[in-house]
């Protein structure tokens, strides 16, 4: 990384995943290194770097143990964009690293750029409250399949199932985005699970990642419990 940063020169920027493994925000460095070069230059195509060309915003970068990277902000949701895993990704750095407003801004201050509409998917969905985005998505997800028989907000003593099957006593929990999530709400959750599991109700959990990242995997699963209960 270090090598790609000096050969592209004193004015571009390690980029993408490349700068989220520099800020120890993946485990693993890219096989491709991404570099950032101004708008007006073009330099020749290298084995194992990408080059983009763009001019950044000041706020945007950073140099960081001898190496200019884009800031934490940029980099979580460039990183997202980037990463087959996206959304799990930017879950975990807004819950390590980064701050949503500070996101938000860095996204305002790049918008146009290559991967701002789905960049912009994700702020939409990180925005939403801890569940009401999956909730949606879910609700979506059981209509397109052409499945009914459900219950949102079904009342289960002190608690609500999120999405039930009352007949077939099968519960689905809807998880959003975890750096939503006070220690309160977590625990609540918890015991609401095992009074389900006590009472005899089959119980699913989904994240928002899990039903926007594999709805397919996510839907058979519900659609195998559900012909086991049956």
């Amino acid at each position: 990384m270090r090598a790609a940063w000096l050969w592209a020169g004193e004015q571009s920027c390690v980029t993408g995943p490349a700068a989220a493994f520099w800020h120890e925000m993946l485990p693993r460095a890219p096989s491709v290194i991404e570099v950032t070069v101004p708008a007006g230059q073009k330099p020749r195509a290298q084995p194992g770097i990408r080059i983009r060309r763009r001019d950044l915003h000041i706020r945007d970068l950073v140099n960081t143990r001898d190496v200019t990277v884009t800031e934490k902000p940029l980099t979580a949701l460039e990183a997202a964009v980037a990463l087959p895993d996206g959304s799990t990704f930017l879950d975990r750095a807004l819950q390590c690293h980064v701050r949503f407003p500070a996101l938000y801004r860095a996204f305002c201050r790049n918008i146009g750029s290559t991967g701002s509409p789905e960049a912009s998917r994700m702020i939409i969905a990180a925005a939403d409250r801890a569940d009401s985005a999956a909730e949606r998505l879910l609700v979506k997800l059981l209509r397109d399949a052409g499945i009914n028989g459900w219950v949102l907000g079904y009342p289960f003593g002190l608690y609500r199932i999120d999405l039930a099957f009352p007949a077939l006593k099968v519960a689905v929990e809807v998880d959003g985005w975890a750096w939503h999530v006070d220690a309160e709400r977590f625990r609540a959750d918890r015991r609401k699970g095992n009074a389900l599991v006590r009472d005899r109700w089959d119980l699913l959990r989904f994240t928002w990642h899990d039903l926007d990242g594999r709805p397919t995997e996510s839907i058979n699963e519900l659609t195998e419990t559900l012909a086991l209960a049956a």
